[in-house]
C-alpha cells in the first residue's frame, strides 16, 4: 500500500494536470497561454474558447482538487483524527501548488482557484460555501471575477476558524491557500488599481 507521503506526490501531479491547456488545444489547436490573460484557468478559457469549455475546465478543476483529498483521506483512514486533518490538509496545500506550478507545462500553472474550491469542498465545506457567497455578491456588484476570489480567499481562514474552530492543520493549511490565492493574483491586483482589469460576462470574448 502507498503511503502517505507518496500519496502527497500523487496530489501534486493531479494538480499538475492542466485541464484548461488540454481542453484548448483539442477543440482549437492553440495554446491558451498565447491568449487573453495567458492563464489555463476556466476564467481565461471562458473568454478565449467559449462557454463550453470554460465551463468543463472549471468542473474539471474542481474535480482535481476534491479527488486529491478524498484520495488521501482514504489512504489515512483510521489514523487519528489529528493526523489525518495534518494529512488531507497537506493534501489540499499540494494539489493547488500542482495547480500553480505543474511540472507538465514548466511550473507555469493558474492561480488555484477552482482546485482550492475542490479541496476545501471536501476538507472544509461550511466555510468554503460562506465565501463562495461573498465571491458570487462580489462579481454581481463589480463584474470583476478577480476581486471576487481575492476577497473570498482573504476571509476565508477566518471563516474556517469561526465556523468549525478546526485543528491546527487545518486552520494552517487554509491561512497558506487563502494567502497563496492572493498573491497569485497580483498582477490582477495592479490592473484593478489601474482600472485595466477584465469584466467578467459569461461569453467569449469577440475578436
Amino acid at each position: 500500500m502507498i503511503s502517505a507521503s507518496g500519496v502527497l506526490i500523487i496530489c501534486y501531479l493531479i494538480g499538475g494536470i492542466p485541464f484548461g491547456y488540454l481542453l484548448v488545444r483539442w477543440r482549437t489547436g492553440e495554446d491558451v497561454r498565447a491568449k487573453g490573460s495567458g492563464n489555463i484557468g476556466a476564467t481565461n478559457v471562458l473568454r478565449t474558447t467559449g462557454r463550453a469549455m470554460g465551463v468543463v475546465t472549471l468542473l474539471l478543476d474542481i474535480a482535481k482538487g476534491a479527488f486529491a483529498v478524498w484520495l488521501m483521506d482514504r489512504t489515512v483512514a483510521g489514523l487519528t483524527p489529528e493526523t489525518q486533518a495534518l494529512w488531507t490538509s497537506l493534501a489540499a496545500v499540494v494539489v493547488m501548488l500542482g495547480h500553480g506550478f505543474p511540472v507538465f507545462l514548466k511550473f507555469q500553472g493558474g492561480k488555484a482557484v477552482a482546485s482550492f474550491i475542490g479541496a476545501f469542498l471536501y476538507l472544509t465545506p461550511l466555510p468554503l460555501f460562506a465565501v463562495l457567497l461573498v465571491f458570487v455578491a462580489v462579481v454581481w456588484v463589480t463584474r470583476y471575477i478577480s476581486l471576487g476570489s481575492i476577497l473570498a480567499a482573504a476571509l476565508f481562514p477566518l471563516a474556517v476558524y469561526l465556523i468549525l474552530h478546526p485543528e491546527p492543520s487545518v486552520l494552517a493549511a487554509s491561512a497558506f491557500s487563502g494567502a497563496f490565492i492572493v498573491w497569485r493574483h497580483k498582477s490582477n491586483l495592479d490592473r484593478l488599481r489601474a482600472g485595466t482589469e477584465n469584466v467578467f460576462t459569461f461569453s467569449k470574448k469577440k475578436a
